[in-house]
């Protein structure tokens, strides 16, 4: 069960929480804007179904200004997504023995290293981890082959590609107009040949790795597991 699904009595040693933190913004005119949120409760939720983990409702809201250029995207943006998760980690670690954010959206990370260094500096144990799946860096084969893995209806047909070329060349474009100057679709990538079967593979790896990370239990000076 879920922190949501639990009554409190429920509740007790200390448990390991973990918290989806994703984003609501725009993934192409074939995924759902809530793409980000559900890889990284998936994953949580696949790792917490192997041990004595609690997975606490998603974080629905993140730092999205490169994507407000698309109608549906909402962004809090860094200095709200940061309180938020702060007064979070502050309340949570007052019956949680150890807090992991585990993160589905690459633009809250500067976000999360500030928070979870700040939790760290007041004597909280917490920690954040990337599912980092690799391939293209949006709406593209890989989080397709995700979306395709978890819920194919959410998955729209008009999968066309966008903007190929490698991330780093687009980014100063990107920091001065968002995704809008280097994609006019919001893709960066190439959905063609996305598969649940390769989502299936992804996500096995991704939980893998959220689970080998927790094991370790040894974050780097930013707070990021490895």
């Amino acid at each position: 069960m879920t922190l949501g699904e639990r009554v409190w009595p429920d509740i007790d040693g200390r448990p390991t929480l973990l918290v989806p933190v994703g984003s609501t913004e725009q993934h192409g005119p074939h995924l759902p804007m809530d793409t980000d949120a559900r890889v990284a409760a998936a994953v949580a939720a696949r790792a917490a179904g192997t041990g004595a983990l609690l997975v606490a409702p998603p974080v629905a809201y993140g730092a999205s200004g490169e994507h407000e250029g698309f109608p549906g995207t909402v962004s809090i943006g860094h200095e709200a997504l940061r309180l938020l998760l702060v007064e979070l980690g502050r309340s949570a670690a007052r019956w949680a023995g150890r807090l992991v954010f585990v993160n589905g959206h690459g633009g809250n990370v500067p976000t999360l290293v500030d928070a979870v260094r700040l939790l760290r500096y007041e004597g909280r144990d917490a920690a954040w981890h990337a599912c980092a799946p690799g391939g293209d860096a949006h709406a593209g084969r890989t989080e397709t082959s995700l979306l395709l893995a978890l819920d194919p209806g959410v998955v729209g047909p008009d999968r066309v590609p966008g903007n190929t070329a490698p991330l780093g060349e687009l980014l100063p474009a990107m920091r001065e107009g968002g995704v809008t100057a280097v994609s006019p679709n919001g893709v960066l990538g190439d959905p063609a040949g996305a598969s649940a079967e390769e989502g299936e593979r992804l996500l096995a790896s991704m939980t893998d790795a959220l689970l080998a990370t927790i094991t370790r239990w040894t974050p780097d000076a930013s707070g990021h597991l490895h």
